[in-house]
């Protein structure tokens, strides 16, 4: 059994986000402000620097209702979304398996079955000896959970598939345990999207796009969007990082920027230069189908530009970054939104917006709008 059903009855008590340390303030903000558009109420602990928040309901909520009302791409600031059953604030360290086999049995539906489970911790200085310890002990927590057949027997390629139960690790005597299901997740371990760098690229920046083209387009949407007669505009191009995942996929780009080029980049044909100020540019050859920006400016000065090439037909999609403000991360990316979304809606522009912080990004949203016809 692999769908929701065999987890429905498994009341849930709190939704665990995972973050980037530092931004649980922006995350809290945003979870209780989706919860409560959504009629889910309670209220987010924050303990700062600790790459997590916990969203504790008032009552208990069946799974089904949150998932339904709750979705992990709805949420900025989230690596992860986990449906928190029960939180164990004091384990024994000497036998830390037979307290949460003890929660299990009082709390799992009978006909509760796992596809995958994993032990994680937070993505902090503190949480990386942390993570020793947590690849230790998923292995005894499968084999009990396997011995009492709330996982399932054969071991899956992928850590995190169907139903998954987490036992995310606050520190060592204190444990999260939860579940996620299918589509309304991240599929990577912490929520982490880990990436190899291209040893060809020429700047570590190609994992951002890189990640942004792997986290909003699904593999049909690669094909049918990115491909080798699909044309682009990188703007804040250089040295072209940005621009080398494009040409990898065979696209024709112009790379906008008074820095200079990569040569490997310019030496594939698929590339035209232009030494400019990304602000004052058009593109040169008529309407591109993608727009990709990555410039350390102001964010709301980035979003009236990407209004403008969308608005103004230069491009059809376009992936950019909002390099966020010290503070107010939240009120600048929801002001962003608001200003682009105004200015497509009153174009007549049917899109699709998704934006997520992600783990090549530090102080940057990334932000993927898809025109339709």
């Amino acid at each position: 059994m692999t769908n929701s059903a065999s987890s429905d009855s498994l009341p849930i008590k709190g939704v665990l986000c995972y973050c980037r340390s530092g931004y649980e303030q922006n995350l809290a903000q945003e979870l209780e402000q989706v919860c409560a558009q959504s009629d889910v109420f309670g209220y987010a602990k924050i303990i700062p620097q600790t790459g997590y928040v916990y969203f504790s309901l008032f009552t208990p909520a069946s799974l089904s209702a949150l998932n339904a009302k709750i979705q992990f791409s709805q949420l900025m600031f989230a690596r992860q979304l986990v449906w928190v059953f029960e939180y164990i604030q004091v384990l024994d360290r000497s036998d830390r398996l037979v307290q949460i086999q003890t929660v299990c049995a009082d709390l799992l539906p009978a006909e509760f079955l796992a596809k995958t489970a994993v032990v994680e911790s937070a993505d902090t200085e503190d949480g990386k000896e942390l993570a020793k310890f947590c690849r230790k002990f998923s292995v005894p927590l499968r084999q009990m959970l396997r011995q009492h057949d709330w996982l399932y027997r054969s071991k899956s390629k992928q850590p995190i598939v169907g139903i998954t139960l987490h036992a995310f690790f606050e520190h060592g005597s204190a444990v999260y345990l939860g579940v996620t299901l299918p589509n309304n997740r991240s599929a990577h371990e912490n929520g982490i999207y880990r990436l190899k760098f291209p040893q060809d690229a020429p700047s570590r920046s190609t994992l951002k796009l890189e990640e942004a083209i792997n986290t909003f387009l699904t593999p049909t949407q690669q094909k049918e969007l990115l491909h080798a007669d699909a044309t682009a505009v990188d703007l804040g191009a250089c040295p072209g990082g940005w621009t080398y995942q494009l040409v990898q996929r065979k696209m024709h780009v112009e790379a906008v920027d008074n820095g200079a080029m990569d040569e490997a980049l310019m030496a594939t044909g698929l590339v035209t230069y232009a030494p400019a100020d990304g602000f004052k540019y058009q593109p040169q050859y008529g309407k591109v189908d993608w727009l990709v920006c990555d410039m350390i400016e102001q964010p709301n000065r980035v979003a009236q530009l990407m209004a403008q090439w969308l608005v103004d037909g230069w491009a059809t999609n376009a992936i950019f970054n909002l390099k966020l403000p010290m503070k107010q991360r939240f009120t600048a990316m929801q002001n962003a939104q608001v200003e682009i979304e105004k200015q497509l809606k009153q174009a007549g522009i049917s899109f699709t917006w998704q934006a997520k912080h992600l783990y090549h990004n530090r102080d940057e949203v990334t932000v993927c709008i898809i025109t339709t016809p």
